[in-house]
């Protein structure tokens, strides 16, 4: 499927076109996972405070019963992804390396979960759905985990123009967006519809990248069945046109100020998973129980797109791919640009889990550092106008201050910068250790 090349909109400067290696999985269909027998399920699955829990060991719990309370605005319910008895809490780390409490669930039992029943929601006001969200747990899908309760909750004054739904999925190997706007078509435009009663927008729009043509046209031939009012607008391949400030820039010619959000332009942006996990909390009372997870790579057998319980260990589903096709150099929680490697297949699958990862030794082999040449690469590379070797160096000297006050916070981490540097200088683990340095100093 051909599109008119002036019509594809992309952001500003800056940017890499690593290869997509979306070829290992987007034609793989979705498949259920194979329920866990012990489910290991995090209290810190989101931005924001930890949930506190509710359940002692030897409890008794069912799927989709509350686990884990918010103890306020900013954080997010947790729930039980199986139905079995609480065997311990315990102490953990997340792939991302933070620590975390985490109830460990045994299966026992029957799923026995009732569903509210589809189309309920029409009858409910803004304030009801919000309520039902927040209630079950929602957060962005994407990666980030932000409680979307806070994302919809809009200030006095400042009205929704835009509400954007990101399908871009620009990380390499990741395709697990790609085949929910496939197969999910239907529930996500209907979720779309929940949004825009709870945000009003003037205008909603799908921003897709162009290595989706099937995608584009399934999404455009069901609105178009639909009548409904959105636009489906056909991005370059261009990473990281996922981010919401590149995406918005692409979208709307506007550009989110340096410390602002999306909300300063008038603007609303959700992930295409976060309006699935929408739909199905409030058309069917689901809580975010489970959620579409690529798993990929070279060295695995048969890379595969799966709907995971949260809290199900990483190395089952690796089992379920038949295992490794050669040795394995790294597996990462993620995609490759702004991933976590995994020190453990242990791990459990959380709500920000987007993708596993299997890179073989060749590509997981560190390259050897030598001096910053002053080539300039990583100034173009960088899509938000900072300049990361003048960064790195304030980090370097421990000069943090120096570094916040030429824009550290701006730093999204990417990984463009990273990518091009023919140096090899690790510049993103440079900028994560200058922010922990520069929040702990004040």
């Amino acid at each position: 499927m051909a599109f008119a090349r002036r019509s594809i909109r992309t952001f500003g400067g800056g940017g890499v076109h690593p290869h997509d290696f979306k070829s290992f999985s987007n034609t793989v269909p979705i498949r259920n996972a194979p329920i866990p027998p012990e489910a290991v399920i995090p209290l810190q699955q989101h931005m924001g405070a930890p949930a506190q829990c509710l359940v002692e060991v030897g409890d008794t719990v069912r799927e989709g019963m509350l686990i884990g309370k918010a103890p306020g605005v900013f954080s997010a319910n947790v729930h039980a992804s199986i139905p079995g008895k609480v065997k311990e809490i315990r102490d953990m780390y997340l792939a991302t390396g933070m620590p975390s409490k985490a109830v460990v669930v045994e299966f026992e039992g029957e799923f026995e979960r009732g569903d509210t029943g589809p189309g309920e929601w029409r009858e409910k006001d803004p304030q009801e759905l919000l309520d039902m969200i927040r209630e079950q747990g929602i957060v962005g899908m994407g990666g980030a985990t932000f409680p979307t309760p806070i994302k919809f909750t809009t200030r006095e004054g400042s009205p929704v123009e835009t509400f954007v739904v990101n399908g871009v999925e620009c990380e390499p190997f990741l395709t697990a967006d790609h085949r929910l706007m496939l197969e999910k078509t239907e529930c996500i435009l209907e979720g779309i519809e929940i949004v825009r009663r709870i945000l009003s927008p003037r205008s909603v729009l799908i921003g897709v990248e162009e290595n989706k043509p099937d995608a584009i046209e399934t999404l455009r031939g069901e609105i178009e069945r639909k009548g409904a009012e959105i636009e489906v607008v056909v991005l370059k391949t261009r990473y990281p046109q996922g981010d919401e400030k590149q995406l918005l820039k692409a979208l709307t010619g506007r550009e989110v100020p340096s410390g602002g959000l999306p909300l300063d332009i008038g603007a609303v942006v959700s992930n295409v998973g976060t309006v699935y996990a929408i739909y199905e909390a409030v058309a069917l009372g689901k809580p975010l129980i489970e959620r579409i997870v690529t798993v990929s790579g070279p060295a695995l057998k048969n890379p595969a797109n799966f709907k995971v319980r949260i809290g199900t260990p990483v190395g089952s589903l690796l089992e379920e791919c038949g295992g490794f096709a050669s040795s394995p150099g790294k597996i990462v929680a993620g995609g490759p640009m702004m991933g976590f490697a995994l020190a453990d297949p242990g791990v459990p699958v959380v709500k920000g889990t987007s993708g596993i990862l299997v890179l073989s030794e060749r590509q997981s082999r560190p390259e050897l550092q030598t001096p910053c040449i002053g080539c300039g690469r990583c100034v173009a590379a960088c899509p938000f106008g900072l300049s990361p070797t003048t960064l790195y160096k304030w980090i370097e000297h421990r000069e943090y201050q120096e570094a916040m006050a030429a824009g550290l916070m701006d730093c999204k981490e990417c990984g463009c910068c990273g990518y091009v540097c023919p140096a090899h200088i690790p510049l993103i683990q440079g900028m994560k250790l200058g922010k922990l340095m520069a929040r702990k100093k004040g």
